[in-house]
């Protein structure tokens, strides 16, 4: 059996898919949005989009078989005394939201904005979250039209108790319960898998392959196996005696390698850097300076993850972790994202990668517990048998912070593949 038919064996039938994150879905709406919207104190949660501008949390909200807004969906979270959280929808009837959401609106009787804002009357809210936010795209999704009409049917009172629900829908984006954790990590697994695969002889001929043809195998395999990328992957060539050798250019044997690949699959993102070696003739095992150096970025990710605490922020993170890299000698640059439904998912930001600095913003929003990370960062290291060439070793893995503790999911890369 070959990569591909093997991995499809492991991809769910499209319906079993659906089926899967819909429970997942009822189990987040009745557990994690109740939690979510008492630990910031918000009353009601008002989720407004339009078919073909989504706002970015709402696809998260939609039960399947729904794709898509349709003509103007209005989702309305409210929070009730006891704790509990009701869920309305004020807009069309489609398949899918009578199983999670209560309809309310008869558009043959009412306007759809006088509607919504009859019951937010009636329910006298003190804090109405909207997705508005200077911070964060994912609680940015209200849109200026949008928002210029639904205030417009809203008393002046209620209008003054709009505040940004930016907290929670980000909260929301970036919790992970325990079964998407259990199935995030056969995700990377399948991943990983993919990445062997590539960094072999089945896909790589020395003289022959280039770095660009081996980016749209991953590519074209995630196609394949009916999964889609969410960023095209690339493949970087290191050559002894070059400062940089294009994409394009033919690996040959002694090239180090490295790619950058993405997937979705149940909803959730995947995004892993891993290393490869193409051995020259007679050679069985790469240099020993390549495999030092590996083992330092392995050493980088430990020195960071062991700032991980829940509470600190994700400049807490960074600027500690760079710091401790910098007392182990390591020639170190962090540039890690939350990660989830998005690539780069809502969460704290610990680095980027043109800003080793303090990051405002995104990266004064605290870690929470059961959240994943894209563990993204390299080190530099001066090569003994490449001339005392430098080399970066980039990095990259999902884990998950749960319980206090990192964990990668599927594994890490602890030794360099080997194109044999």
């Amino acid at each position: 059996m070959n990569l591909v038919s093997g991995l499809k064996q492991r991809i769910l039938p499209l319906r079993q898919q659906a089926a899967l994150t819909n429970r997942w879905l009822k189990h987040r709406l009745e557990n994690v949005l109740p939690d979510l919207m008492n630990r910031e104190e918000l009353d009601l949660w008002v989720v407004i989009a339009r078919e073909y501008n989504e706002d970015p949390v709402l696809l998260s909200l939609l039960p399947e078989p729904m794709l898509s807004a349709r003509r103007r969906t209005i989702l309305v979270f409210r929070r009730l005394a006891s704790g509990q959280v009701e869920r309305w929808n004020f807009g069309r009837a489609e398949p899918g939201l009578d199983t999670m959401y209560q309809g309310c609106w008869d558009k043959a009787k009412e306007d759809q904005w006088v509607c919504l804002a009859r019951h937010i009357k009636e329910w006298d809210p003190q804090a109405i979250g909207i997705n508005v936010s200077d911070t964060f795209a994912f609680g940015d999704g209200l849109s200026k039209s949008q928002y210029d009409q639904f205030v417009a049917e809203l008393d002046s009172l209620y209008v003054e108790r709009l505040v940004s629900a930016q907290r929670v829908a980000v909260g929301w984006l970036e919790t992970r319960t325990q079964d998407e954790i259990h199935a995030y990590a056969a995700i990377n697994a399948l991943v990983h898998d993919m990445i062997a695969e590539a960094y072999s002889r089945n896909v790589i001929h020395p003289g022959v392959t280039t770095a660009d043809d081996v980016a749209w195998w991953f590519r074209q395999t995630m196609t394949d196996i009916g999964l889609q990328a969410w960023f095209q992957p690339t493949v970087m060539i290191q050559r002894r005696g070059r400062a940089s050798v294009p994409s394009h250019s033919t690996i040959l044997p002694g090239d180090l390698l490295h790619c950058d690949v993405g997937l979705h699959y149940l909803g959730l993102a995947t995004d892993t850097q891993q290393m490869a070696y193409v051995p020259e003739l007679g050679e069985t095992e790469p240099p020993d300076g390549l495999k030092t150096a590996l083992t330092k970025g392995n050493q980088l990710q430990d020195i960071f993850t062991a700032e991980f605490v829940a509470g600190h922020t994700g400049n807490d993170v960074f600027l500690k972790a760079l710091e401790a890299a910098q007392q182990h000698n390591l020639q170190a640059m962090i540039y890690t994202h939350p990660i989830g439904y998005h690539g780069h998912g809502a969460g704290p930001t610990m680095g980027l990668f043109d800003q080793q600095k303090f990051v405002k913003g995104s990266g004064e929003y605290e870690l929470h517990d059961d959240t994943c990370y894209a563990v993204e960062l390299n080190v530099m290291e001066t090569i003994r048998e490449w001339d005392n060439q430098k080399v970066m070793i980039a990095l990259e893995q999902t884990a998950v912070f749960t319980n206090g503790c990192v964990r990668y999911l599927g594994g890490r890369q602890t030794q360099l593949h080997i194109v044999d």
